[in-house]
């Protein structure tokens, strides 16, 4: 953080001071978010077995790290702007986060197709930037009101009005969809009009300057400041880096895929409990798994096992399958 004209850097003046802090905790939240992921990976190619998607802790722990960003976000926007809204630099880092938001959307649709991410979180820090903008100007007790604010619209502004798509980015009703990312408005903007009160308070002069004194000793808090500083490359690499990995293991068989031999065995079993010999069933079964994973159904089935559509389309290529195999031999 520098108070030089970068988008994101507190100006004091004629001094400029670094908040090194700042930074590592930026830096942390991208190592946990790095250790989410990971996990959420593993889990997805199933080379563990971690109810990342389900269990209650897993999903505390992932909205803790939303909430960490867009509180930073907001103490950022504050250290910017709070001598003055400076519109240019705004601006641009607007452009960079809201670019690098639709790359996600492009990219994750291309992967996943239905549960694509809509409104992700950098979709939100974008959005909730511009809304919290007006609050650096404002005093912090102002931001601090419009929080508790955004955080109590769930409890009586929410309803069927906002149900649909087109008020996904809301929050204040049932989108109608999955995504393995949704950060809407509401509740999360309140975290970074939080942030920009807590940026108001690093404002103050006593408090800024002793903020300004702790420096990164050791070679692992350098390496979390440095990341802290580039964190939205980090947070576009990271993922890809990550799955594309695992899935170059996957793919070369240097472990188990889990996902495909659980498959085989449940449905072999479903077959097998309908009257049709166990071979028969092992090749059935095969013959399905090979045509979803042919034409890329198998793919989009593991990212959302519950899509209806998808699941119309599993089934068509097992009827498929049990045609054929009855075809080449007949039951005696």
């Amino acid at each position: 953080m520098t108070a030089s004209p970068a988008p994101s850097s507190p100006s004091t003046g004629s001094s400029t001071l670094r908040l090194h802090g700042l930074d590592l905790a930026r830096g942390l939240a991208l190592l946990a978010m790095v250790s989410y992921h990971l996990s959420w990976d593993l889990s997805w190619f199933g080379i563990v077995d971690w109810p990342v998607n389900e269990d209650g802790g897993w999903q505390t722990y992932a909205r803790l790290i939303a909430g960490t960003f867009l509180f930073l976000a907001g103490v950022s926007l504050t250290l910017a702007h709070g001598n003055g809204i400076r519109w240019r630099a705004f601006w641009r880092r607007e452009a960079v986060i809201l670019v690098a938001a639709a790359a996600v959307s492009a990219g994750t649709w291309s992967a996943l197709d239905a549960s694509m991410v809509r409104f992700g979180i950098l979709h939100c820090i974008a959005t909730a930037c511009l809304l919290a903008l007006p609050f650096v100007r404002l005093p912090a007790l102002a931001s601090v009101a419009a929080a508790l604010l955004v955080f109590s619209l769930p409890f009586w502004a929410a309803g069927p009005a906002f149900d649909g798509p087109l008020w996904l980015w809301t929050g204040l009703g049932d989108p109608g969809f999955s995504s393995v990312d949704w950060v809407p408005l509401v509740p999360w903007a309140g975290a970074t009009l939080l942030g920009v009160a807590a940026g108001h308070m690093l404002r103050q002069p006593d408090v800024k300057f002793w903020a300004s004194r702790w420096q990164p000793r050791s070679a692992f808090s350098h390496l979390l400041c440095r990341g802290g500083r580039h964190s939205l490359a980090v947070y576009l690499i990271h993922q890809p880096v990550l799955f594309g990995s695992l899935w170059l293991v996957a793919t070369t068989g240097v472990i188990e895929d889990r996902t495909s031999h659980d498959f085989q065995e449940n449905c072999t079993l479903t077959c097998t409990a309908g009257g049709v010999e166990q071979s028969a069933c092992a090749r059935i079964c095969s013959c399905t798994l090979t045509a979803m994973k042919s034409d890329g159904l198998w793919d989009k089935l593991l990212g959302n096992p519950e899509d209806t559509g998808l699941l119309s389309q599993m089934n068509t290529s097992h009827a498929m399958c049990v045609q054929q195999e009855f075809e080449a031999n007949p039951p005696q």
